[in-house]
């Protein structure tokens, strides 16, 4: 998200370097920008998943107007490659961050993984000496187990659940764009 947040910023400024002419590209790039960030991170912490759909139309609207922008001299035709170079990377990273948004955790070996540690947890319970040492030993050794299942299922899903990515990187991005 870092990343994708810099890449924003560098491509507004490309566009400022490039001149007036590309004003309306990067109004396209703040409202593109700007329903990413309402759309991934509503206000609302109701909404449970982010929508990653990468058919938006705001990266589409903003490589087409980089697209007719009619360089003046060398360094605008210049500038205009590296404009729709930027654009494509950007477009690439949010495909990548559809194609990241399912499980990648498979469901069978979810349950294998706690059947293995209930039959694990089960026979240290019927061969130790029932005690309160071990009482607290087992039910910390759980709790740790359980504790390390949740992150992962937690961080597997990003945009969903107690742990989601920060949106900060990118309201950082749109507070630079158009200056």
């Amino acid at each position: 998200m870092i990343q994708l947040s810099a890449n924003i910023v560098l491509l507004d400024r490309g566009l400022a370097h490039y001149g007036p002419e590309a004003k309306e590209a990067r109004d396209s790039l703040r409202d593109a920008v700007t329903t990413e960030l309402y759309t991934n991170w509503p206000e609302s912490r109701a909404v449970s998943s982010a929508n990653l759909e990468p058919a938006t139309a705001g990266l589409k609207v903003l490589y087409d107007k980089i697209q007719k922008l009619e360089p003046h001299n060398e360094v605008q035709r210049s500038v205009k490659v590296q404009l729709l170079t930027m654009a494509v990377n950007l477009a690439q990273t949010r495909w990548l961050l559809f194609e990241q948004g399912d499980s990648s955790i498979p469901i069978p070996f979810l349950v294998v993984l706690v059947f293995w540690f209930s039959i694990i947890f089960i026979s240290f319970g019927i061969f130790a000496p029932p005690n309160a040492t071990m009482f607290v030993a087992l039910l910390l050794a759980a709790l740790s187990v359980s504790g390390a299942i949740l992150l992962i299922l937690e961080l597997d899903q990003p945009f969903a659940g107690l742990i989601r990515l920060s949106s900060v990187p990118l309201r950082n991005a749109l507070a630079h764009l158009g200056q």
